[in-house]
């Protein structure tokens, strides 16, 4: 479709060139062959801002990654648009007070370029669900954003159509757009907090929203300017992932503790409130098996007692015995 697109641009601009076109529709075909190159590049980033929707179900840092990709290409698509207002052929007299700006949104583009290759190879995706089922409720919801901006996406596009055609003029769709995912971006922090509301994962997903701010003022920038915030917020970006990265396991730790804390103190909570006001304090572990062990040895105590008692009663009886026997010899005739 884009190759089609882009080799058909080319010949009826090349036919509006030579006259042959009626006058109805030469007045809408214009006569630079830079806008072939301008209509290939945009067809190029609707379509990448449908994968951009479609992939905020996935994952949030990589759709916060695509936003940064699209705006590198707009950036390139702004170096061929500006070599589109000038008339052919194009002479170093024209192009001398542009070529700054060219220049500067094509180094800005390359910047950006390879600060989103850093920024997708230090990426670790962690659950912030609890379990499958929160999960699947969590993708369920970004699903539904992701067909709202959809839907909003079809209706820009087909007003900025709509517009061209009948008042010949560009509606600027890409920045209102960016406007557009800013408030996604605030929607999805605030499904996110449904599921998880840790500081780390709250902060990194508000980030994603300002750096898509600083892209949307990037766009509505002069052109040095505006390849210069598209590279801060690449770098902000960058540099969000590694100190996330670096702390959130840290964090995750600490509360977890917190959290293993504070159950603890509500299992005590119950135990301390069953004692009744006026008992005093409860013995202590070691005072109950002192108590018992007593109990015990007074139980004993009580066994060698009854013993003793029987053994001085046998011992008696024996002494009787052998006292009859030593009386009976003397008692016999004599």
């Amino acid at each position: 479709m884009l190759r089609g697109s882009f080799l058909a641009a080319l010949v009826l601009i090349e036919v509006q060139r030579q006259g042959w076109l009626p006058s109805p529709l030469a007045s809408g075909v214009p006569a630079n062959h830079f806008y072939a190159i301008d209509l290939a590049f945009t067809l190029f980033l609707a379509a990448e801002v449908v994968g951009l929707i479609f992939g905020l179900a996935t994952s949030v840092a990589n759709a916060a990654g695509k936003q940064v990709e699209i705006f590198s290409l707009i950036l390139l698509r702004r170096s061929f648009k500006a070599l589109a207002e000038f008339p052919e052929p194009l002479t170093w007299d024209r192009l001398s007070r542009p070529v700054l700006e060219v220049a500067g949104d094509a180094t800005g583009a390359l910047i950006i370029f390879a600060l989103v290759g850093f920024y997708y190879s230090r990426q670790y995706h962690r659950r912030i669900t609890a379990d499958a089922a929160e999960q699947y409720r969590f993708v369920t919801a970004k699903k539904a954003v992701s067909l709202l901006l959809m839907a909003i996406f079809v209706g820009v596009g087909g007003y900025t159509v709509g517009h061209l055609l009948l008042e010949a003029e560009r509606f600027p769709f890409f920045d209102t757009f960016y406007t557009v995912l800013i408030f996604s971006d605030v929607l999805v922090v605030l499904i996110s907090l449904g599921y998880s509301t840790t500081y780390h994962v709250v902060f990194r997903n508000s980030g994603f929203a300002v750096a898509t701010v600083m892209i949307r003022l990037a766009l509505a920038g002069p052109p040095l300017l505006g390849a210069a915030l598209g590279v801060v917020a690449a770098l902000f970006m960058v540099a969000l992932t590694l100190v996330y990265n670096r702390f959130a396991p840290v964090l995750e730790q600490f509360q977890r503790e917190n959290r293993g804390e504070q159950h603890a103190a509500k299992r005590r909570a119950p135990a301390e409130s069953l004692k009744a006001p006026g008992d005093g304090a409860a013995e202590a572990p070691g005072d109950e098996a002192t108590a018992e062990e007593q109990r015990t040895a007074e139980r004993r105590d009580g066994k060698g007692d009854s013993g003793r008692g029987s053994g001085g009663r046998e011992t008696e009886t024996s002494a009787s015995t052998a006292e009859k026997k030593e009386v009976s010899p003397r008692s016999g005739p004599s």
